[in-house]
């Protein structure tokens, strides 16, 4: 069986500058090649640095970049794989406060609930409608958005793949 082959992109919003030549390392690794990217500084945050890097790869390289880059402190970014004929898609959010989230997407860039995580929503939320309002938050991963929209626009000059818009 042929390897299928996936495509996404990594948007670093946030890194110390002596983290930089590190993520270019581990994302290297992740891919089986060496990269390089262009990093630019982010104004959101003084002294740290932002980058977007386009990649491709075999399916399911997205969550190995993430896993790669995921480990730092003081590191905020997304990873983004889009999906195949024969894969879905996924976006994973970090943030130094709250972690990784992942989501899979749809053609469109949508993130998708499954059924078994809003049926558990339903559960937790036993009719009250701010829990389910909550519960569904977390299942779209509302917090990281919310904490990483400002360093999404301090790069409205450069070109910005803007993934919870896209549809």
């Amino acid at each position: 069986m042929a390897i299928t082959s996936s495509r996404g992109v990594i948007l670093i919003h946030s890194a110390p500058r002596a983290l930089c030549p590190h993520l270019e390392w581990a994302v290297g690794r992740a891919l089986g090649r060496a990269v390089n990217f262009d990093w630019a500084d982010q104004p959101v945050l003084v002294g740290s640095r932002r980058a977007e890097f386009y990649w491709e790869g075999p399916v399911g390289s997205g969550a190995a970049l993430a896993s790669a880059i995921r480990g730092w402190e003081h590191l905020r970014f997304e990873v983004s794989e889009d999906p195949t004929p024969r894969s879905d898609g996924g976006r994973w959010m970090h943030t130094p406060g709250l972690g990784i989230h992942y989501a899979q997407t749809d053609a469109a860039g949508n993130v998708v609930i499954g059924e078994d995580r809003v049926r558990y929503a339903m559960e937790v939320a036993a009719g009250d409608l701010f829990e389910l309002q909550r519960e569904l938050d977390i299942a779209l991963g509302s917090a990281w958005d919310e904490e990483l929209e400002p360093f999404r626009h301090a790069g409205d000059d450069q070109q910005i793949v803007w993934l919870h818009k896209v549809g």
